[in-house]
C-alpha cells in the first residue's frame, strides 16, 4: 500500500549553536563573517575558563544531590570519610611543621 500524498515536513526552526555555520549563505562576504564569528565562540568557550569551571561544579553537585536522594547512607559515609581524610592531611601537616 502506497499513497501519493506527501510527507508531512516539520516547520519548527531549529537553533543554531553559536559556534556552528548557518547552512544557506550565498555571499561569500557573509560566510566568512559566519564563520569567523563562529570561530570566535568557540575559542570564547574554550578559553572562558572560570565559565566552564561553574559549570563543572553544578554539573557536580547535581550529581552529588541525586546521589544523596539515592543512597543517603552511602552520601553520608563518603562525607565523613572525606571529613576524616582532610582531618588526618591536616594534622600530619601541623605536625610535620612543628618538627
Amino acid at each position: 500500500m502506497s499513497s501519493d500524498s506527501p510527507v508531512p515536513v516539520s516547520r519548527t526552526t531549529v537553533a543554531v549553536p553559536r559556534t556552528a555555520v548557518p547552512l544557506g549563505i550565498a555571499d561569500p562576504v557573509e560566510q566568512a563573517r559566519a564563520e569567523l564569528k563562529a570561530a570566535l565562540a568557540a575559542i570564547e568557550e574554550k578559553a572562558n575558563v572560570p565559565r566552564r569551571m561553574g559549570e563543572a561544579t553544578d554539573r557536580g553537585i547535581v550529581k552529588a544531590r541525586a546521589f544523596a536522594r539515592k543512597s543517603p547512607v552511602a552520601a553520608t559515609a563518603a562525607v565523613l570519610t572525606g571529613a576524616a581524610a582532610v582531618g588526618l592531611l591536616v594534622w600530619a601537616a601541623v605536625r610535620a611543621y612543628a618538627r
